[in-house]
């Protein structure tokens, strides 16, 4: 069995993040930018007749945004996948342009939604089972992005990858939170720093479960 330890996950990040810091700061940053773009689109709150802020009444062209939201919020989340990993194997080779990965686009979609529904069920069931199941699915996008699984093979197998270790991975986790908030209170800059350490982190405790 591979052992997993969350301060050589941490360390991993932080010593592959000095190394090109650049590199891993401009992929956040794209990431952060093609994230925010459909937003720019529309439809737009308005202050109503006494100061208070009226959301957009619903309408076609509203839904259709959203739609596009969603689309590009799940083609980055592919992409910061595909970057991360990159990273992680080889930081001297990763390009931006390891943020564009949208042939798995589909079977991350379908992983990823019922990967959502369960861990959602299971943290208003009895928040315990929910834990679990988030650190038992979690390398499920890692596994259609990388190995090309499908959605739910994807989610058998991460699921198997990372069996006796799903304690370690919530300490993981709970840990990368801490560092991500920390980066969010240094005046939002310093998220640029903490979430290429983050990703990178979560990069080498999947390659470490499924080396």
């Amino acid at each position: 069995m591979q052992t997993l330890s969350v301060g050589d996950c941490i360390r991993y990040g932080w010593e592959t993040f000095k190394q090109r810091p650049g590199i891993l700061i401009g992929g956040v940053l794209v990431a952060l930018i093609v994230s925010a773009l459909p937003n720019l689109l529309g439809p737009f709150p308005h202050i109503g007749p006494g100061g208070e802020v009226v959301p957009p009444e619903p309408s076609v062209y509203g839904l259709l945004t959203n739609l596009l939201s969603i689309v590009v919020s799940i083609g980055v989340s592919m992409g910061l996948v595909n970057f991360s990993l990159r990273a992680h194997d080889d930081i001297h080779a990763v390009q931006i342009s390891d943020l564009w990965k949208p042939a798995p686009f589909w079977r991350y979609l379908g992983n990823h939604i019922p990967t959502v529904i369960a861990i959602g069920l299971g943290l208003i069931a009895l928040v315990v089972p929910g834990l679990i199941l988030l650190a038992g699915l979690a390398f499920g996008p890692y596994l259609v992005v990388d190995r090309g699984l499908g959605p739910i093979e994807a989610m058998k197998e991460s699921w198997r990858v990372t069996n006796g270790h799903k304690g370690t991975l919530l300490l993981l986790f709970l840990a990368l939170l801490g560092i991500t908030l920390l980066g969010l209170i240094a005046f939002f800059i310093g998220i640029f720093i903490t979430m290429p350490i983050v990703l990178v982190a979560v990069a080498h405790a999947y390659r470490t479960l499924t080396n």
